[in-house]
């Protein structure tokens, strides 16, 4: 994968990401120079084979405070032993997917893992973010945020 060594794109320490191929309009991520890899909250986690391949299908609840599940399939690229921030190892599936990000479309390799504890749903890691981004931790959606009605799904409000 090839990485710009150009201008860097500014973000802020928390930024509204799309995932276009996956049919994720808005999810709010936390960026994390401490990850090497980026994560997504997934549920029902279910490793299968297609023509070969190792393929995995899991469900994605974007919102915190919203009930709706988004189902998922993609070959499984890899799978990583990844330790959390207290210390706990666990192996999870890394699948390729691109996201949006302040209007910029990169492939990032992506962890699967259960967030519903964390304040995230998504944490941008380091491969995603050589990929021409420098970060302001003083600042946050700088890419803008959601539209109103995804941003009170995050808080448990109406539908879209």
């Amino acid at each position: 994968m090839d990485r710009p060594t150009h201008s860097s794109t500014l973000i802020g320490w928390r930024e509204w990401v799309s995932l276009p191929d996956v049919g994720i309009p808005w999810i709010k991520a936390k960026v994390d120079t401490g990850a090497r890899s980026s994560s997504l909250h997934a549920q029902h986690i279910r490793e299968f084979e297609r023509d070969g391949v190792a393929w995995v299908r899991f469900d994605v609840r974007p919102w915190q405070g919203a009930h709706e599940l988004v189902p998922v399939e993609l070959p499984v690229f890899d799978r990583r032993d990844v330790r959390s921030s207290s210390g706990h190892a666990q192996s999870r599936l890394v699948v390729l997917l691109d996201l949006v990000l302040v209007g910029h479309r990169v492939t990032a390799e992506v962890t699967l893992s259960n967030r519903s504890e964390m304040g995230f749903r998504m944490l941008i890691g380091r491969e995603a973010l050589r990929q021409g981004f420098t970060i302001d931790p003083a600042r946050s959606f700088l890419g803008g945020k959601a539209p109103k009605t995804y941003r009170r799904l995050n808080r448990g409000h109406a539908a879209v």
